[in-house]
């Protein structure tokens, strides 16, 4: 009989992250809107939550001890805790189910496949990041680093998501979203795939004789293919609720000026300062009933981890907006021509935090300020290469150029795109004629051909 022993080591890979986790990304991406409805909401659902309200300091949620404990209903099939107040009454609207959102629609398909929970989780928090036209503004990299794991397995939360409806969601650019819907129509033909890659541009500017030069195959057959690809829909999320339908702006900060300096006032009436309501403390001392010490523990911990979310999401917003503070003075200062390049990874690297959380902190959130009402996204320009430097030409400094140089063309032969892109570059300044277009209709100026005067 063998009795050796042998010792190994293995090595396995765990992903832990919590719902608290999911729960503070979440509440860092929300809108200024879409946190006072969730704030609404948890006062509702949590009794030991306090709302005081800036206007007038009324409680919002202020419940009678002997109520919480004569109403706490215990449901026999899942041991949930329901609280009802006498003067309750159940409405048949209670039941007429909300539009559903896009990421509710994803992370409802998520919970069913048959997938470890590892996965699962990264898959909830790749959602989370998942913008308004269905894709991942995220790099994968990136989601491995918040969350500490590789990158194998944040590929693979990505092919899962990918798999999943609508067709196109969760890609990283345009390419990628048509290529997705390529496959899962089951079409690998690879002219197909080579035309989506590099044709795009082509195919948009009805260019189907240089694709089929390029591609060595006929025009009828280049045009087909244009045709075909045209059916793909670029933007995954169309049909679904995003947001988009909020028609007012709560600001997150306000930009002042006092005393000649400008000054960060963070926005207090967004939402009700939070508190814990002292008189459910008092529950957990006493041993009379274990199913509502329970319940008010896990309300406890619930209500904590709320507040601190909010605080920290607060404090990230501040932080960042002091950073573009200081490196965009003299654009409040000044105006829109003094703004400088300002990149995520500059802001993220300065505050020593991950690029994502800087992301989430901009995401649908406004200031205010003399200038008006701004979207804080709108600060960050896309750095031009100048002379081999990178990021010391900001956009809004190329499209004044491009203005000037339109300005003062001749109207009778009026400069096309690449002249402009090429004059730019004799200059200095490296710009594709694709950039030169997208600048030039964001001016609200037309084509060289709706521009020429005969």
């Amino acid at each position: 009989m063998n009795m050796d022993f042998n010792l190994t080591v293995s090595q396995e890979q765990k992903l832990i992250m919590t719902p608290q986790m999911q729960l503070s990304v979440r509440i860092l991406q929300l809108s200024s809107y879409e946190l006072q409805k969730l704030v609404e909401k948890e006062i509702q659902e949590n009794p030991l939550l306090e709302a005081k309200y800036s206007n007038n300091g009324e409680k919002a949620s202020e419940i009678d001890y002997k109520k919480f404990i004569k109403h706490l209903e215990f449901d026999s099939y899942d041991n949930r805790v329901n609280y009802k107040s006498e003067d309750e009454e159940v409405s048949p609207f209670m039941f007429i189910s909300e539009k559903k959102s896009l990421k509710e629609h994803l992370i409802e398909q998520v919970r069913y496949l048959n997938e470890k929970d590892c996965i699962k989780l990264v898959c909830g928090y790749i959602i989370e990041g998942i913008d308004e036209r269905g894709y991942l503004g995220e790099s994968l990299e990136s989601v491995a680093k918040t969350l500490k794991i590789s990158l194998e397995l944040a590929e693979d939360a990505l092919e899962v998501i990918q798999s999943l409806e609508p067709d196109g969601i969760g890609a990283r650019d345009l390419k990628e979203c048509l290529q997705i819907q390529c496959y899962k129509k089951g079409l690998n033909d690879s002219i197909l795939h080579e035309i989506i890659n590099s044709h795009l541009e082509d195919i948009a500017e009805n260019k189907y004789n240089v694709i089929a030069k390029t591609l060595n195959i006929d025009v009828k057959k280049a045009q087909g293919y244009g045709d075909f690809i045209k059916t793909l829909q670029p933007k995954p999320s169309s049909g679904f609720y995003t947001g988009e339908e909020v028609k007012y702006i709560m600001p997150d900060a306000y930009i002042r000026k006092i005393d000649g300096e400008h000054h960060i006032v963070m926005n207090e009436e967004l939402a009700p300062r939070l508190s814990i309501n002292n008189l459910y403390k008092g529950i957990l001392n006493k041993d009379e009933d274990k199913k509502a010490i329970e319940y008010v523990k896990s309300r406890l911990d619930s209500a904590t981890f709320l507040i601190k979310s909010i605080e920290q999401r607060k404090s990230t917003i501040y932080k960042v907006l002091e950073k573009i503070l200081q490196i965009q003075k003299d654009y409040f200062e000044h105006g829109e021509k003094y703004l400088k390049p300002m990149t995520l990874k500059e802001i993220a690297d300065s505050l020593e935090i991950h690029e994502s959380t800087v992301s989430r902190a901009i995401r649908d959130k406004y200031i205010y300020t003399d200038k008006g009402t701004l979207k804080i996204k709108d600060l960050f320009t896309t750095g031009l290469s100048f002379k081999g430097i990178e990021d010391c030409f900001s956009t809004v400094e190329a499209k004044n150029k491009i203005e000037k140089l339109i300005n003062e063309e001749d109207k009778r032969s009026p400069l096309s795109d690449q002249a402009i892109a090429d004059m730019l570059k004799e200059k200095g300044v490296n710009i594709s004629r694709r950039t030169v277009a997208k600048y030039r209709e964001e001016l609200g100026i037309k084509s060289s051909k709706g521009r020429k005067r005969y």
